[in-house]
């Protein structure tokens, strides 16, 4: 029987502290990262095959609030990935994929300084207490991977 991905993202209900991690200059070829704090709240809708997360994020450039709204197809197991952004009218592209082997791996498209670009979203050492949550972006339709933000999250 296929996993209809219902609960995939139940790990993330409850309250979080976040530590940012964020390169300066996306597909720019630096190597300068600065990091900040956060905080994020996550919870389950519609019976597990949904999922809200809550940010607040005290980024030095400017703090800001956002959300993440998922919704898996239970005919497919796939989740779809929505990021909303204060600092930003509407939703951003979404992002598909799923969970295997305890690693989740979403990919979209969207523009990235006028131009198109891939993207690439990993949920990763997912615990109890913790999880990882890596952004990439990919200028050449994803035969190479930049990754550009990093979320550690500490249950608080």
């Amino acid at each position: 029987m296929m996993h209809d991905g219902r609960h995939d993202f139940a790990f993330q209900t409850g309250d979080w502290r976040v530590r940012h991690r964020k390169l300066s200059e996306r597909l720019a070829g630096s190597d300068d990262w600065f990091e900040f704090d956060g905080t994020c709240r996550g919870w389950e809708l519609i019976g597990g095959a949904g999922n809200v997360d809550d940010h607040w994020l005290d980024d030095p450039h400017g703090a800001y609030a956002a959300a993440t709204v998922r919704r898996t197809d239970p005919a497919t197991g796939l989740w779809s990935i929505w990021w909303l952004d204060s600092r930003f009218p509407g939703l951003a592209p979404p992002l598909q994929g799923g969970f295997e082997g305890g690693v989740g791996t979403f990919f979209g498209q969207d523009d990235h300084a006028g131009r198109p670009i891939d993207i690439r979203f990993i949920w990763s050492e997912i615990t109890e207490s913790g999880a990882r949550w890596e952004q990439a972006f990919s200028a050449d339709g994803g035969m190479t991977w930049e990754v550009n933000w990093i979320m550690a999250f500490t249950r608080a």
